[in-house]
């Protein structure tokens, strides 16, 4: 419709100028009232279909566009009837309204295009205004003349509307592309997840079995009676009791729905407890968190937010343990995070392909290169962009943008946001 639309504009604009044109130019009375008539009636015909394809666009049917095109056979055929039928060698313009109808309709919708046009043909032979031209006064230059105009015009048109259809086509093949791969990422998201929660179900029994036993051998009195081994056991149960912890965690996640797990807060509260968080598990030698923020945020506390960035983040430590990076800042109605550190960098095949499972420098480690790939689609279920690469000076960079509004309680303009439940 949209490409209908731009040629009905090069339509009426073609028949303003022909008509004056010929009108003034060649000397040829016609009929200027109900032919302009015509070409201002199919302009506003035009701003109607501009109209209807802004506000509603899924309207747009085959038999619309069977509408619309009649429409054009209409207006064509009231110009030709008014300067010459069949006579005219504008004649030929239905063509190129047979060739719209084969690209865009239906086949039973083409061939009675067909039908239509042929009809039309033929009544312009026996019913039409004549044109006040004699025989003798150059009428064959003229029609030999317009036969080339309306080839040239023709061969144009068609090769822009083709051109642009081609396009279109393609630009549609590419986003079937994109969203087959997003489908079966998000698959391969659905298996990893339909593991991660039966192997914590499963693990749940050893680890309790495992807590007994530690905690029967702290009483025992030979043990008790050794301060490294009770050293040792206290540092065995409490790694015991993390896994645990994480264990539940899983179940937990993959048992709630996200609105059910989120929580209202700030965003620098947010991230200063996901740091402090984050290490108490790791040591690095240097590191930085940093922010520009004009105010605090209140946002909604989200665990795959947090998973998020703590996968970013653990990343960023195992490449360079001596210094982490992680500065936040908003611009405009965009969150964006930014973790950076002091390592070797990314490999460009792994630039190339940012996001994709099982793509990683951790060359012979099970489970390799599926953090980068979880964080590229969490990010972008919410509605948000991953970018990463490498810093001048050495180092990577990865930069985590996200909309205010998946994350905030208010809007850019600092009025609250409508939650689901509110």
């Amino acid at each position: 419709m949209r490409l209908l639309i731009q040629l009905r504009w090069l339509a009426v604009l073609g028949q303003v100028i022909t008509i004056s044109l010929v009108h003034s130019g060649m000397d040829i009375a016609l009929p200027m009232l109900p032919m302009m008539a015509v070409a201002l009636a199919l302009a506003l015909t035009n701003l109607g279909y501009g109209w209807w394809l802004q506000w509603r666009p899924a309207t747009v049917t085959p038999k619309v566009l069977f509408v619309a095109l009649l429409i054009d056979v209409a207006a064509l055929t009231l110009q030709l009837y008014w300067s010459g039928g069949a006579h005219n060698p504008f004649i030929y313009l239905f063509l190129l309204q047979v060739i719209l109808g084969t690209v865009l309709l239906r086949p039973q919708y083409a061939w009675a295009m067909v039908a239509i046009t042929a009809v039309s043909v033929v009544g312009l032979s026996f019913y039409y205004r004549p044109l006040p031209v004699v025989l003798g006064s150059g009428l064959p230059n003229l029609y030999t003349l317009g036969l080339l105009i309306c080839f040239a015009l023709t061969t144009v048109l068609m090769v822009v509307f083709i051109t642009q259809v081609v396009s279109n086509l393609r630009q549609r093949d590419s986003r079937l592309a994109d969203m087959r791969q997003r489908a079966s990422e998000e698959e391969h998201i659905v298996r990893m997840g339909l593991l991660a929660t039966g192997a914590a179900h499963e693990l749940g029994t050893p680890l309790a079995t495992m807590s007994v036993i530690l905690g029967d051998w702290q009483r025992m009195p030979q043990v008790r009676g050794d301060a490294d081994l009770m050293a040792d056991l206290a540092e065995m149960q409490a790694q015991l009791l993390r896994c645990k912890a994480i264990v539940n965690g899983v179940l937990l996640s993959a048992g709630e729905t996200r609105a059910a797990g989120l929580e209202s807060t700030t965003l620098l509260r947010f991230l200063e407890q996901l740091v402090e968080r984050w290490r108490q598990h790791h040591e690095p030698q240097k590191f930085f968190f940093t922010h520009q923020l004009a105010r605090d945020l209140p946002i909604l506390s989200d665990t795959a937010l947090e998973q998020v960035i703590c996968n970013v983040l653990d990343n960023a430590y195992e490449a360079s343990p001596q210094e982490v990076h992680l500065h936040l800042e908003c611009a405009g109605d965009m969150l964006e995070l930014v973790v950076r550190d002091r390592g070797p960098g990314f490999d460009q095949a792994i630039l190339a392909k940012l996001g994709k499972p099982y793509q990683s420098t951790k060359q012979g480690r099970p489970g390799r290169g599926v953090g980068l790939f979880l964080v590229v689609n969490v990010v972008r279920s919410l509605g948000g962009s991953v970018q990463a690469g490498n810093r001048v000076h050495g180092g990577a960079e990865v930069s985590i943008r996200l909309p205010l509004a998946a994350i905030t309680l208010e809007n850019h303009h600092g009025h609250p946001t409508p939650t689901a439940a509110g």
